[in-house]
């Protein structure tokens, strides 16, 4: 088993530092909340006072971090982990954070001139995925990396899937993300038409989750109360994945578009309208969230 140093240890990081440590890795993590400190020793792990103290000894660092700048600070800069790790031998380097790909491809470009192999990684599956080990990783990398780093993903997730070159895991990552966000509004609007013309949703749900408009959005996920028990509208939209969360992988796929020209008319609707949620103070709540937003809106009046 392996001795792994594991930076951000938050909603995400810290059930995933928890399985690495279940299936027999020596796990020192840091975060910035002593709380998540505490959760990971809880779980069997040892925590590090800095970053760079939780990358000493250890065959692969991995980073669960919010956003590009946070991942290349702690990378590249004051956090300085691609420099411990050099003083570390050849560790494996794996960053778990959704980014965006120019920042993905900066600081694996930085390992790459410190000799060290990095992988983006990062993961869909929320926070019940993270739990339970099931995450799945889109993985961008070499063949060689992608095959040092399976073993530790392995302990934290079902599907792991190499992508391709460095921020090919990361550009997965965000086309998934964007087609979901568009897929959820849909079913929400679906099922809120359902409402108006009379029709019970217990029996929409059966029809459409084996009919055409099946998706995971509908099948595992309903946005409306009541057909998918497990389902965040069954908690009161408890998350799951924050709309603040899906607001910025949105955000991220749009500057993406952006940058290569591509099309994205339903995207940037989706956009807008996540933005709308988040700005009524349900950036907390899960993306489903977006039903019961829309449920309290009027046809034409979105503006």
């Amino acid at each position: 088993m392996a001795k792994i140093g594991f930076i951000g240890l938050g909603n995400m990081g810290g059930p995933m530092a928890a399985n690495l440590v279940k299936a027999g890795h020596q796990v020192r993590g840091f975060d910035l909340n002593p709380a998540a400190l505490a959760a990971l020793e809880a779980a069997g792990g040892t925590r590090a006072g800095s970053a760079a103290e939780a990358a000493q000894g250890a065959e692969a660092i991995v980073t669960m971090l919010p956003a590009g700048e946070h991942v290349r600070e702690v990378w590249m800069h004051q956090g300085g982990l691609i420099e411990a790790a050099v003083a570390q031998g050849q560790p494996l380097l794996i960053d778990c954070s959704t980014i965006d790909v120019a920042s993905a491809r900066t600081v694996a470009e930085a390992a790459a001139a410190a000799g060290l192999a990095m992988l983006d990684a990062p993961v869909s599956g929320g926070t019940v995925g993270a739990a339970a080990g099931t995450l799945t990783f889109m993985v961008g990398g070499t063949e060689e990396a992608f095959a040092r780093a399976r073993p530790v993903l392995a302990a934290m997730g079902k599907t792991i899937v190499h992508a391709g070159a460095p921020g090919a895991g990361q550009a997965a990552k965000i086309c998934n993300n964007m087609m979901l966000s568009i897929n959820m509004i849909g079913v929400s609007e679906g099922f809120l038409l359902a409402q108006k013309l009379g029709l019970d949703w217990d029996k929409l749900w059966a029809i459409t989750s084996t009919a055409t408009a099946q998706s995971w959005a509908l099948s595992n996920y309903c946005p409306a109360p009541g057909p998918v028990p497990n389902a965040p509208s069954n908690r009161d939209y408890a998350p799951g994945f924050m709309a603040a969360l899906m607001l910025k992988d949105v955000k991220l796929a749009q500057a993406a578009a952006d940058a290569t020209g591509s099309p994205t008319p339903l995207a940037t609707l989706a956009t807008a309208l996540y933005q709308k949620l988040v700005d009524a103070g349900e950036g907390a709540r899960d993306f489903s969230a977006i039903f019961r937003w829309l449920a309290e809106q009027e046809r034409g009046k979105l503006g």
